[in-house]
């Protein structure tokens, strides 16, 4: 399911040549913009330091201090925020240019990594559901459900991981940028790989694009299932 080298990839994304009669459906980056956010809360870091230089900055007006030496904490509180946020900045882009996402007709393939680059592969046949998530920038998520009793470690995963789901860790497509096209190309090859029946069946909703306008009202709601296995 892992394998840990990449040096060479004669596809890019893809560990190897794909074999006879699988193709390539898609392929997708996180969105860095949306990685900074979502995974590395850069506003509310942004914010603890401005909350911190405004609140040292009133309290020492108060107190009676002269402007010159209220302002003296944030002579050095904020080089070490600007300092942060470009820390996180970094790991964001790094988590974008690290990460391909790829959709076969048979597999999802999930190559990621900063200091031990892995290759992730999960058969369609490993997947026993997914959901779908729009963010308030049009970005989304597609975390999966494994059928398999077999999970990967957490913090294997992450950042690549369902937020909060420690002991069932869910491998997650984040912040992708057209997560509703992604979706929809997993429900339908999907659907073509595993045609209900009696032995195996697989119930696949349609994921239609939602709207621009509807983006807003639709953020941080998830919409279950795109893909979900059948009862």
């Amino acid at each position: 399911m892992i394998a840990e080298d990449f040096d060479f990839e004669p596809v890019r994304g893809l560990p190897g040549h794909l074999p006879p009669g699988e193709t390539l459906l898609w392929q997708g980056s996180p969105s860095w913009r949306a990685v900074a956010r979502t995974v590395y809360r850069l506003p509310m870091v942004a914010g603890y330091f401005g909350v911190l230089i405004a609140f040292g900055t009133l309290s020492a007006l108060l107190e009676g201090q002269s402007i010159r030496s209220a302002v003296q904490p944030a002579l050095w509180l904020a080089p070490l925020g600007m300092l942060s946020i470009g820390i996180l900045t970094l790991m964001a882009w790094l988590t974008e240019r690290t990460t391909i996402y790829s959709l076969t007709s048979r597999r999802v393939i999930m190559r990621f990594g900063l200091a031990l680059p892995i290759t992730l592969n999960l058969p369609f046949s490993q997947i026993g559901g997914a959901a779908l998530k729009i963010h308030r920038d049009g970005s989304g998520d597609i975390p999966l459900d494994l059928a398999s009793k077999d999970h990967l470690a957490y913090l294997v995963l992450w950042p690549h991981a369902r937020p909060w789901r420690f002991s069932r860790p869910q491998p997650m497509l984040r912040c992708i940028p057209d997560a509703d096209k992604a979706a929809q190309i997993l429900a339908e090859a999907m659907t073509l790989a595993f045609p209900a029946s009696a032995a195996n069946a697989r119930r696949v909703t349609d994921v239609a694009p939602q709207p621009a306008a509807q983006h807003s009202a639709a953020a941080g709601k998830e919409r279950r299932p795109s893909m979900a296995a059948a009862s």
